[in-house]
């Protein structure tokens, strides 16, 4: 079993930043990051494998948002820079030992109870 907590959520102006960290009872082979907003399906933000650090992406947050991990603390972090009002979600942490696609998330078993971000125009 994974838990995971997720703080750093909160409202900003369109342009601000805000940085979200996950907090994970033990790091897995994968964590992402996924969002959700209202009326919308959940999708896939960002990813990162432990061994290796490769990182992965959604197009419309490439040059904007940056996953990283500190495995001795068994955080993961997403920062987010230059925001949208389109970033307004609910975002979620998630693991698992498995992702052949990172930004599936029936492959995560293991949620966060989610943070929630506003960014105001």
């Amino acid at each position: 079993q994974v838990h995971l907590v997720e703080s750093g959520g909160g409202s900003v102006q369109a342009g601000g930043s805000l940085r979200l960290s996950c907090a994970a009872s033990r790091l897995t082979s994968n964590i992402a990051w996924f969002r959700q907003a209202p009326g919308k399906e959940r999708e896939g933000v960002a990813g990162i494998r432990r061994g290796g650090g490769s990182t992965y992406y959604a197009d419309f947050v490439k040059g904007r948002f940056t996953i990283s991990q500190d495995n001795a603390k068994n955080m993961v972090y997403l920062q987010m820079n230059s925001l949208k009002p389109e970033d307004t979600a609910m975002y979620y942490c998630a693991a698992t030992m498995w992702a052949p696609v990172w930004s599936a998330p029936s492959q995560y078993p293991y949620w966060g109870q989610g943070t929630q971000v506003t960014v105001s125009s």
